[in-house]
């Protein structure tokens, strides 16, 4: 299966944050939007890098709760990993796994951002995956959801 089925069935709404946006709006933001990551940009549309949740969670065990009032930029991970939406989904999980992360930027082939897929939306595509077959066998086993007509 590729990143594109995933993106279809979750969208393609990219989020991002600037780099002079406060810690704590950040969260806020997130909140409001229900997501855990964003890109960061700068003003020229170019990207800085990604901001977590998980990241401020570091931040705030190491420097404590005035980390709040930081801007994005003063702890932004500026590592990037990437793959395209005609990527399989095992390739990415794979990066998600080696690199230790939950979130890979989509991007097209000029590099510009079309998406973000989580460890979450893999996670639930397989799950759906894995529910469609159990119902197609155990409608096979039962013999329904099908039917054969045989003119004669």
């Amino acid at each position: 299966m590729k990143v594109s089925v995933v993106l279809e069935s979750k969208g393609v709404d990219v989020y991002s944050v600037s780099p002079n946006d406060t810690v704590r709006d950040t969260l806020q933001f997130f909140a409001s939007k229900q997501i855990g990551c964003a890109p960061v940009f700068d003003d020229g549309g170019e990207i800085l890098g990604l901001i977590t949740e998980r990241d401020i969670c570091n931040m705030i065990a190491k420097d404590g709760d005035a980390v709040v009032n930081r801007t994005v930029g003063e702890g932004l991970n500026n590592y990037v990993l990437s793959c395209t939406s005609d990527d399989r989904l095992p390739k990415v999980m794979a990066l998600m796994t080696s690199h230790r992360t939950r979130h890979v930027l989509v991007r097209n082939d000029d590099g510009a951002t079309v998406g973000i897929i989580s460890i979450g939306d893999i996670v639930k595509h397989r799950l759906d995956e894995a529910l469609e077959e159990e119902k197609a066998l155990r409608d096979y086993i039962a013999g329904t959801g099908y039917s054969c007509h045989m003119d004669a």
